[in-house]
């Protein structure tokens, strides 16, 4: 009776124990806030996605709208493509922005919206046209380091 009785404490502690990795698991993939509801399928255009991956949040006000579905590269305007899968309960209007944004300062690239003002909605297969690409801090680095050293050559006259 008391080697029952420990055996399925361990049974359980293992099963804790297991449920708890793949939680984690699900959570260092970024997978753990799948949705199985509809979307819809839009698609923006970007000249530099920095580290964008599939699965990457869309966050409109701070709230996770849907989800970056699929990254492509368009070899006649070279340019990224990306295809947002939206939660169809959020409808965004068709003059709405997107812009990839930084999670903190090192932090994982996801895409924030804005909704425009126009009266007619965002439908499957759009295309929004107002993007603004990714922040690349090596760009912001070397700029700063030219910028200064710009300076220098010009104080030494």
């Amino acid at each position: 009776m008391q080697r029952k009785s420990l055996d399925l404490w361990v049974g359980l502690f293992v099963f804790l124990g297991a449920a708890a990795l793949f939680f984690l698991a699900m959570k260092a993939g970024n997978l753990s806030s799948f949705s199985f509801g509809h979307v819809y399928p839009v698609l923006a255009k970007f000249d530099n996605i920095g580290g964008l991956k599939p699965q990457a949040p869309v966050k409109s006000a701070g709230v996770v709208v849907g989800r970056v579905g699929e990254v492509t590269f368009d070899d006649k305007t070279f340019q990224a493509v990306v295809t947002l899968n939206l939660d169809s309960r959020y409808q965004f209007p068709k003059d709405s922005s997107v812009k990839i944004l930084t999670s903190g300062l090192l932090g994982e690239q996801y895409i924030g919206m804005t909704p425009g003002g126009d009266t007619h909605n965002l439908t499957a297969g759009d295309k929004i046209t107002m993007t603004q690409s990714a922040v690349v801090l090596e760009d912001l680095i070397s700029q700063f380091l030219y910028s200064k050293a710009a300076e220098g050559k010009d104080s030494g006259k």
